[in-house]
């Protein structure tokens, strides 16, 4: 099954704002999805960037979102647990939560992927993208994903 992932700041394949990279606010964008199946428990994303030259760059680790969630606002706050009762991993930047795109050069790429699980996944506060595709080995019921570009002022 196929979730639908939108963002109301930019379109699949649009140029992101700036204020949800370093160059504006780095906040997290506004999140909305649907065609969540009904035996989910828990929701994961993963942002990450495959055009960076180090290889692909991870900018916010989510997880253990609650399957009735259906949106996230922008803004989430990086540290701690979202109000939604998520909890955040590590990204590249080597901190928690949102980390915005940020590219050396050129037009990069970036892929907010969304994950529908049938459990909860037993992972602390900071887990990194690894240790989370990792966890949800054999529990992904649908998944889904918006990209969006951004090239630095």
């Amino acid at each position: 099954m196929v979730i639908k992932v939108l963002s109301s700041a930019f379109q699949e394949g649009g140029m992101i704002p700036a204020d949800y990279t370093c160059d504006g606010r780095n906040i997290s964008p506004p999140l909305s999805w649907s065609g969540i199946p009904e035996k989910v428990v828990t929701l994961a994303l993963i942002c990450d960037d495959p055009d960076a030259p180090v290889g692909t760059w991870v900018h916010w680790v989510l997880y253990n979102l609650p399957a009735s969630v259906k949106e996230l606002p922008a803004g989430i706050p990086p540290e701690g647990k979202p109000t939604s009762g998520a909890v955040q991993g590590k990204n590249d930047f080597r901190k928690p939560g949102y980390g915005g795109p940020c590219p050396p050069g050129g037009t990069h790429r970036y892929y907010f992927k969304l994950y529908a699980l049938d459990k909860a996944l037993d992972l602390k506060p900071g887990a990194t993208k690894k240790e989370l595709l990792k966890a949800m080995e054999g529990h992904i019921l649908a998944e889904g994903q918006l990209m969006g570009r951004y090239k630095r002022r």
